[in-house]
């Protein structure tokens, strides 16, 4: 496999807590940043300001347009109001977690036999590769605990996905962001790193968080 073509724009989809550290960190990397959520373009201006000159801000559809990578850092129950057509042929990385007490339930999600989050979202956008990455650390850690290729004891972060070219891609920007990668496989594998298994919200090496994903059990 060719090596993937280094992510140059970054669109970044919901302005809360991780889509903003998400877009400083890509800014600190020399990365073009597009970002927009569900009130306008308008309302991002504190934010895009702090980030100038590398970010502007867009309508959800022109930023999924513009960018290389988008991530998509909204409430799961959010997915399904997204413009899918905007984001084919797209690298989308999902950031999502599933907390029914704070957004609301997904009647998906609260079946026995339940996607993943990252499944819905494929399911939302069926023209573009879903890769679940950075929905397991929290959201300041994304600019603070990067650090350089190869430093003892670097932090590691788990994806999934079902597009080997997609993963690549995601994976050297979450090397350029400062993480090691652990592929756990298919998004149907997201399940091991989302909330309350062994891998959710710890500092791991490589190593550790290998053994923390093996560890999971899915209730």
């Amino acid at each position: 496999m060719a090596s993937p073509t280094p992510v140059q724009t970054l669109g970044v989809i919901g302005a809360g807590n991780v889509g903003s550290q998400i877009a400083r960190r890509a800014t600190q990397v020399g990365l073009d940043v597009v970002v927009a959520n569900s009130r306008g373009p308008e309302t991002l201006e504190e934010l895009i300001t702090e980030l100038a000159p590398l970010a502007g801000a867009a309508s959800v559809a022109d930023a999924a347009k513009a960018a290389d990578v988008v991530v998509v850092a909204i409430p799961v129950t959010g997915y399904a109001a997204l413009p899918a057509e905007a984001f084919t042929g797209t690298v989308v990385v999902d950031t999502g977690n599933y907390y029914p007490e704070y957004s609301g339930p997904v009647e998906e999600l609260e079946q026995d036999q339940h996607p993943t989050t990252s499944e819905l979202l494929q399911r939302a956008l069926p023209g573009a590769s879903v890769v679940k990455a950075f929905n397991n650390l929290g959201a300041a850690d994304v600019t603070t605990d990067g650090s350089p290729a190869g430093t003892p004891g670097r932090r590691a972060l788990p994806v999934a996905g079902d597009d080997a070219d997609a993963k690549a891609v995601v994976s050297g920007l979450l090397d350029r962001f400062g993480f090691d990668v652990v592929d756990v496989g298919p998004l149907s594998e997201g399940w091991r790193y989302e909330r309350d298994q062994p891998a959710y919200g710890v500092r791991l090496d490589r190593d550790g968080m290998t053994a923390a994903l093996a560890a999971a059990r899915r209730s």
